[in-house]
């Protein structure tokens, strides 16, 4: 039932350790790992689980952003429901069941894990995170005054969507800012979300840790664009079918080199 898009810039540290976790799920979902213009060996590896797993896998030649990578692979989602998946180690793949059973029995529902419902493993070397916990914090409480939500962690990387709702949105955020175009275009169309825990290790920017302060600024200015523009800005007209969404997902993504047609 699940799509599980990666997206990874120079993560070939962690990447091997994100797949096998995600492959080792049962039942088993559709994998879909892109490569956002990496310089390591990320997009080595990616080819070679495509080889040997059957994963799929999207090289992108530039380095494009998170969500101009989320929007290269999403292109191949065929499952129902589909989660992005960080290529580090700060987010467990173990957690997708909570995330699902919550999603399953509730109409016109997405669903983020949130990692403030639950205190963090944090170690001294990230002390540092603190920061970005209370841009987060921000940022949700700009979201939650927009749209009269009560949101806990909106920055979280585990939103869960049926499949159909991203394929509708004009998805056009190409960095981090992918997070609050989502969230505001899912509550625009009249989407609730609801929140379960979950738990998170951070890591340190010495560890790979990509995000800046400037990108909570960002996020601020999309979830308020979400907010205040057209509705026909925001959503597609619905897809008739889950077949005929996939059906419009079978090209090369804009900017990238198709590595995979099938899992």
């Amino acid at each position: 039932m699940l799509s599980v898009i990666i997206p990874a810039y120079n993560e070939e540290r962690t990447l091997v350790q994100v797949l096998d976790h995600v492959l080792a799920l049962s039942p088993q979902p559709q994998v879909i790992a892109v490569s956002d213009g990496s310089t390591d060996g990320t997009a080595d590896i990616i080819r070679e689980y495509q080889r040997t797993h059957g994963i799929i896998g999207v090289v992108c030649p530039v380095n494009a952003g998170k969500g101009a990578a989320i929007q290269a692979g999403l292109r191949y989602a065929n499952q129902p429901y589909t989660i992005i998946q960080d290529a580090d180690l700060e987010y467990s793949p173990a957690e997708y069941q909570k995330l699902l059973k919550e999603i399953a029995h509730r109409p016109k529902t997405v669903v983020y894990g949130s990692r403030n419902l639950r205190h963090p493993q944090l170690r001294r070397s990230h002390l540092q995170y603190m920061r970005f916990w209370l841009g987060g914090k921000v940022v949700t409480l700009m979201g939650n005054l927009l749209f009269g939500t009560h949101l806990t962690d909106e920055a979280t990387c585990y939103k869960l969507f049926p499949t159909e709702l991203l394929n509708r949105m004009n998805l056009k955020r190409r960095g981090f800012d992918f997070c609050p175009e989502v969230t505001g275009k899912s509550l625009r169309v009249g989407y609730r979300i609801h929140e379960v825990p979950i738990d998170y290790v951070p890591r340190s920017i010495a560890e790979g840790k990509k995000i800046r302060p400037r990108d909570g600024v960002i996020a601020i200015l999309v979830l308020v664009w979400c907010r205040v523009v057209p509705m026909g800005w925001l959503i597609s007209p619905k897809c008739s079918t889950m077949s005929e969404a996939a059906a419009t997902s079978r090209g090369t993504p804009a900017g990238g080199t198709e590595v995979s047609h099938a899992h």
